[in-house]
């Protein structure tokens, strides 16, 4: 491991030098040591981390040949559709970037004060979006979703005011990449002499295989196509896992497709494919089942931007063929792991659809539906007694389609016919592997935040040791870990953060 300053090669019109501004009295909330020892940075101590997030960096500095050089970044975005113009981090600072392996590393602090990017914002992050954040990041990656994550996060008795006054926390967000696709607009807008290097010198940090280092070149077509593949690949996985990003603007997606900025965020509990998740979201732009199309617009519009240095319309269109190729195949075939299948053939996908239509017409819960049919598989192995909280679910589900039998029933026989015709220990497996017991229930986060109000963290240490293994059966986990929130009870969520 060792410490570089790639982000600087760029133009220095793309970023301003800033130093954090400290959180006054800081506290501890949550600190990820695995992630810490698999970055090379074990040699610091819970007081270090303390003095770190909280903007005091000079224990980090320390490790660093040069030190560190803390920039905020310039980027513009479509917010909701419209064009948004000049955005960039209000609040939030790359500290560092760490070289492993020959793969860069990102250290961003997110509430480290203003900046000149912050416009009307104060620079400082709620203790509520903070833990949403540091648990969701944590919960996507250990459910195979490509995503940032955190070192750790503090508290503070900095006050800020949003609805009333509050206490302000900060976090340190691990990413493999904070170029967004707002970065590509920023360029293209504000600074299009440079938008040819900008494109080049990104290729050369994200993509080195579409590089030509003899001509100092990007393979231009080839990076749209695979910025393309990447994102759909996310965006399939999270419709798979049943997590609606809530605020899909162009500023809120990198050009790598790993899930960055949780905000209004929420998973899937009763199955509803409209279900607004965000409170600012008037018109359902970015509900769960417009995301596909959403990634799709996003990535249509930014490339487009390309044009102006040569690059022709059919590439694009190309790349955005490639987008839903791997859309349609990544989800199909994520969905046949979902019933316990290896391969995603036209019967199987048409009974995962049936499955998902039974879900929505009944207010069935997304993540319980699909880990109950591992003892639909269990009781034709006569093994039910080793899957008990499975057999729960599936006698809870059965109670949810009793007005709807004969429909359960012609579902459920086809499925155990397509299981019989297969190796059932393997179908078992496969269910066990892609079908989660444990999600972010919104109800989990909220009670892990009400603690964290009083400074106690005990409930968000919990939460995240169960979202560490969520494909097994915790012993520190309750029923209302499992249990979805009631209809009238599942809430959009504010963006205020």
């Amino acid at each position: 491991m060792k410490f570089i300053f790639d982000y600087h090669k760029h133009d220095d019109r793309l970023y301003r030098h800033i130093t954090p501004n400290p959180l006054e009295n800081p506290k501890l909330g949550g600190l990820n040591r695995r992630l810490i020892d698999r970055l090379g940075l074990g040699q610091l101590s819970d007081q270090d981390w303390q003095d770190i997030i909280s903007g005091r960096l000079s224990a980090l500095a320390n490790l660093s040949p040069h030190g560190l050089q803390p920039i905020a970044m310039a980027y513009a975005g479509h917010q909701f559709g419209q064009w948004a113009g000049q955005l960039g981090d209000g609040r939030g600072l790359l500290i560092a970037q760490l070289l492993n392996d020959g793969r860069l590393t990102d250290l961003h602090l997110k509430g480290a004060g203003r900046t000149p990017y912050s416009r009307r914002g104060d620079g400082r992050a709620m203790i509520a979006s903070t833990v949403r954040e540091y648990l969701c990041g944590h919960a996507l990656n250990h459910l195979g979703i490509t995503s940032s994550d955190a070192i750790g996060f503090v508290v503070s008795d900095t006050p800020i005011q949003r609805y009333q006054m509050e206490r302000a926390a900060a976090l340190l967000r691990v990413s493999d990449c904070h170029v967004r696709l707002g970065h590509i607009e920023w360029v293209a807008m504000y600074a299009p002499d440079y938008l040819a290097n900008f494109i080049n010198n990104i290729t050369q940090s994200y993509y080195p295989e579409l590089y030509d280092d003899a001509t100092n070149t990007a393979d231009i077509p080839a990076l749209l196509s695979q910025i393309a593949i990447n994102t759909a690949q996310m965006i399939a996985k999270w419709q798979l896992i049943g997590f609606s990003h809530g605020v899909m603007n162009t500023d809120n997606l990198n050009i790598t497709g790993t899930t960055l900025d949780f905000g209004p965020y929420g998973f899937m509990e009763r199955f509803d494919p409209a279900w607004i998740n965000n409170h600012s979201d008037h018109t359902g732009r970015y509900t769960y089942q417009n995301q596909p199309m959403i990634g799709y617009w996003n990535l249509a519009t930014v490339f487009k931007r390309l044009e102006r240095i040569g690059i022709i319309r059919d590439a694009i269109d190309d790349a955005l063929s490639h987008y839903e190729t791997a859309l349609h195949n990544t989800y199909h075939q994520g969905l046949a792991h979902k019933l316990g299948f290896a391969r995603a053939t036209d019967e199987v996908t048409a009974l995962g659809y049936e499955l998902l239509d039974l879900m929505r017409s009944h207010q069935l819960d997304y993540t319980n539906t699909f880990r109950a049919l591992i003892a639909v598989v269990t009781q034709m192995m006569d093994h039910q007694q080793d899957h008990t909280h499975e057999c729960r679910l599936l006698t809870t589900l059965q109670n949810s389609l009793a007005r709807a039998e004969d429909a359960w029933q012609s579902w459920l026989a086809r499925y155990r016919t397509l299981v019989q015709g297969s190796d059932t220990r393997a179908v078992l497996e496969t269910l066990s592997q892609h079908n989660p017991v444990y999600i972010l229930r919104n109800h989990m986060a909220h009670l892990a935040i009400d603690h964290a109000l009083n400074d106690d963290f005990s409930e968000v240490e919990r939460l995240f040791e169960i979202l560490s293994t969520p494909y097994q059966i915790h012993p520190a986990a309750t029923m209302a870990d499992i249990t979805p929130a009631s209809t009238d009870q599942q809430v959009a969520v504010s963006c205020l953060s």
